[in-house]
């Protein structure tokens, strides 16, 4: 069996958030592997402990990749702040010999958003991804830290049944866990000592772009294989009380309110590194009545947050006005109209970087940016609850029927290889009680 073959059956998928396939990631044709190892958002602290703890592994697995693939530069990039983290990865490739010598550690600062794949491969390369397009058209690749940890188990047939996950904020004790596919984040929750406050809502991801939801939705909801961290929040914090905005309303801000300072074109990363992208036109469009079939430049957004939750003078939300006109494009079949790098742009992004300890103060979270024990602890849930899909791609089909005993590591679910998507593991030992959109397993030895 071949290497992609294995990263395959093993259900690698991209741990960093958007869950891509892995083996379809690394099917096409490139030279270069940048790994993502800097931790994007803020609060977060799981890509942190992998390094620190599973160097060896990392460096394994990228002479694998390395030998496999044929790619000519290997460059792990993370944040120059991250220095024990650097120096277990340095230690490594000294221990690998002729191997480890390939590999470069490339440092960046500490900015918002330092982990978005376009921005990392600027950083480096000094190159800029064509608007609308992937990094393949660079001839790269890009893959999170942790996706080479579950590459270094594929490579010895262990499949993904387990996540590092951060679990910080209001909670008794901030924490790494390690969990099970499949564990509800109330049990996440529980495992970091449990919520401080009475009232409480939880952020799947980080608190940018992370999606939020409230405290009883926390029993239903699970993590799933491209999952990093769970922040907890007072119900009544100004983050979530901005982001529960209906639509309506934030149109009619947006007619009334909206001064045309275009600092959410200025501080853009995206715009920023050449891209077209001009949020504060998509603000006029909404004030104006204009066509908005003209403004297809808005497909070019990541939904980073940078311009509701930090340029915008006037607090309002340049981003979702942004997703809704992106829907209405693509409901029309529009595509980006302008593909071009424009380096005009490029000059004034030295200095509209913004720092990530801005963006804490800014989002009133400096209170919960604390360390992290340096230990994970484990989660031993007593059923879980595994997902179909995990980001990008097609839900898989059960193999498995209501009152099947399973192993962990059994497969439960798959996809055929041809398809985009992935293979689906019990994450542990018991008997399947539902099939239905998930797989629920309650343990049972």
């Amino acid at each position: 069996m071949g290497l992609l073959e294995q990263i395959f059956e093993a259900g690698v998928v991209g741990a960093g958030g958007a869950g891509f396939p892995t083996y379809k990631k690394l099917s096409g044709t490139f030279d270069t592997i940048i790994v993502n190892a800097a931790e994007c958002e803020p609060l977060l602290a799981s890509d942190r402990y992998v390094m620190r703890h599973f160097a060896r592994e990392i460096t394994e697995a990228l002479a694998a990749l390395k030998h496999e693939t044929g790619a000519k530069k290997i460059v792990i990039c993370t944040k120059k702040k991250y220095e024990r983290e650097i120096a277990a990865l340095k230690k490594s490739f000294e221990e690998a010999g002729e191997a480890g010598k390939s590999f470069e550690i490339f440092g960046l600062s500490s900015f918002y958003p330092a982990g978005d794949e376009q921005i990392m491969i600027y950083e480096i390369t000094g190159r800029s991804v064509p608007p609308g397009g992937i990094p393949l058209a660079l001839g790269v690749v890009v893959l999170n830290v942790t996706t080479l940890i579950n590459i270094y188990d594929a490579l010895r047939g262990e499949p993904v049944t387990e996540k590092f996950v951060t679990v910080t904020g209001a909670v008794a004790r901030p924490v790494i866990l390690k969990v099970p596919v499949g564990t509800s984040f109330a049990d996440c929750v529980a495992g970091a000592g449990g919520a401080t406050v009475c009232d409480w809502m939880i952020i799947r991801g980080g608190p940018m772009m992370g999606k939020q939801f409230d405290m009883k939705d926390a029993r239903s909801l699970t993590i799933n294989k491209a999952d990093g961290g769970l922040i907890v929040l007072p119900a009544d914090h100004p983050l979530p009380t901005f982001s529960r905005k209906p639509l309506k309303r934030m149109i009619n801000e947006a007619k009334s309110v909206c001064i045309q300072c275009s600092y959410c074109t200025e501080l853009c990363p995206r715009y920023l590194i050449g891209h077209k992208i001009r949020p504060h036109r998509v603000m006029r469009s909404i004030a104006t009545g204009t066509n908005q079939n003209d403004l297809t430049d808005a497909l070019l957004c990541c939904e980073c947050g940078i311009c509701e939750l930090f340029s915008c003078p006037m607090m309002l939300s340049p981003r979702r006005i942004n997703i809704h006109v992106k829907e209405i494009l693509r409901a029309n079949g529009s595509r980006v109209s302008d593909t071009s790098i424009h380096t005009e742009y490029l000059r004034a992004r030295e200095y509209r970087r913004i720092a990530q300890k801005r963006i804490i103060s800014r989002l009133e979270l400096g209170k919960y940016d604390i360390h992290i024990e340096d230990e994970a602890s484990a989660c031993h849930p007593e059923s879980v609850s595994i997902p179909l899909k995990h980001g990008v791609g097609r839900p898989s089909e059960p193999t498995v029927a209501v009152g099947d005993m399973v192993r962990r590591g059994d497969v439960v679910a798959r996809v055929p290889f041809e398809d985009v998507g992935c293979v689906v593991h019990a994450s542990i030992d018991g008997v399947v009680t539902g099939t239905d959109g998930r797989i629920d397993i309650t343990r049972k030895e």
